[in-house]
C-alpha cells in the first residue's frame, strides 16, 4: 500500500528529464476542462481516443490509480513510441498505447466504463463511424467526454486571409479555405447529431475559450504551433505562384495590426461534450440497453 515511499529517482536521468514537463500548449487548456468533466471512479477501463502524445491519457491514468487501466489508440506510430516512453520513464503501471483508428477500435462489445478525446474527433477520417465503434466498446452507463475547437478558431488570422484572397480575386481559394475549415472544424450542431445518432445521450455542453498572443505576424508564422500545425494546411489552400506575395500582405496586416495594438492574438473557442450511453426501461422489472 506504500509503495510510494519507495520512490526514488535521480534528475540526472535524461529520459525522466525529457518527458517530466512536457505539456503542449494547444493541448492542454482542451485536456484540463475533460478532467475536470470525468467522473472518476476506481475498478474501471477508460480509453483515451487519438491520444495523440499522451495528454490527457497519462494523467488520468494518475488520477485513476492503479485499480483502473488506460487504454490510449492512435494511427500516428511515433508518437505512440514517444507515449511508452513516458508510461515507463514515469513507471506508470496502469496505461497502455497501441497503434490504431478510432474506426476500428480493437476491444470488445462493452468493454469500458469511460471513454474520452481531447480535440481529437475533428482529425477522425469518419465521425459517425469512430462514434459508433465508441458506441459498441462502452458499457451501459459509462461517460463518454470529448473536447473539440470550433470553426471561429483563429478567426482573427482568417478574416484577415479571407479579406486578402477576396481583394487579389482569388476566389476559389477563398472556397477552399472555408472548405478547409469544415473539414477541421465541424459545428456543434452536427456533432451534436452525430453523437446522439450513435446513441448517446448528451448531459452537459461546455463553452469555453482561450487566447494566443504574438509580438506580431511575423512571430506568429514562426512560432512552432504555427508552423508545425497550421502553417502547412493553409498553404494547401494557394496556388504555389500565390504563396509567397499572399503571405506576405498577410504578414504586412498582421504587424500592422499588432503595432497599433502592441500585439496579435487568436482565439481559440472550444466544445468539452459530457455524454453516456443510457439504458431504456421497458417497464419497472426489465432492462434493455440501448
Amino acid at each position: 500500500m506504500h509503495s510510494y515511499l519507495n520512490h526514488t529517482f535521480s534528475t540526472e536521468d535524461f529520459d525522466l528529464v525529457s518527458v517530466i514537463d512536457e505539456l503542449p500548449l494547444w493541448s492542454a487548456p482542451f485536456g484540463l476542462d475533460l478532467l475536470d468533466m470525468v467522473k472518476l471512479k476506481p475498478n474501471i477501463m477508460a480509453l483515451d481516443i487519438s491520444c495523440g502524445l499522451g495528454f490527457p491519457l497519462i494523467e488520468l491514468a494518475n488520477r485513476l490509480g492503479n485499480s483502473s487501466k488506460v487504454f490510449g489508440i492512435d494511427p500516428w506510430k511515433k508518437a505512440t513510441e514517444r507515449v511508452n516512453l513516458k508510461i515507463k520513464t514515469l513507471d506508470i503501471k496502469n496505461a497502455e498505447v497501441i497503434n490504431g483508428v478510432a474506426e476500428k477500435l480493437p476491444f470488445d462489445n462493452n468493454y469500458f466504463e469511460l471513454v474520452v478525446s481531447n480535440n481529437g474527433v475533428n482529425n477522425l477520417n469518419s465521425m459517425k463511424l469512430a462514434f459508433s465503434e465508441c458506441y459498441r466498446v462502452i458499457k451501459s452507463g459509462a461517460q463518454f467526454v470529448i473536447t473539440f475547437n470550433l470553426k471561429d478558431t483563429m478567426i482573427e488570422f482568417y478574416d484577415i486571409f479571407f479579406d486578402i484572397l477576396r481583394t487579389n480575386r482569388l476566389f476559389s481559394e477563398i472556397e477552399k479555405m472555408k472548405n478547409q475549415i469544415y473539414l477541421k472544424r465541424k459545428p456543434l450542431s452536427e456533432v451534436e447529431s452525430i453523437l446522439k445518432e450513435s446513441g448517446f445521450t448528451i448531459r452537459n455542453i461546455k463553452y469555453n475559450k482561450f487566447n494566443i498572443s504574438f509580438l506580431d505576424g511575423t512571430t506568429m508564422f514562426n512560432h512552432s504551433l504555427i508552423k508545425y500545425w497550421f502553417l502547412d494546411g493553409w498553404k494547401k489552400i494557394l496556388k504555389s505562384e500565390d504563396l509567397v506575395r499572399i503571405f506576405e500582405q498577410i504578414e504586412n496586416r498582421i504587424n500592422d495590426i499588432a503595432k497599433k495594438k502592441g500585439e496579435f492574438y487568436l482565439t481559440i473557442p472550444y466544445i468539452t461534450i459530457d455524454s453516456i450511453k443510457e439504458c431504456v426501461i421497458l417497464n419497472s422489472n426489465i432492462k434493455l440497453f440501448k
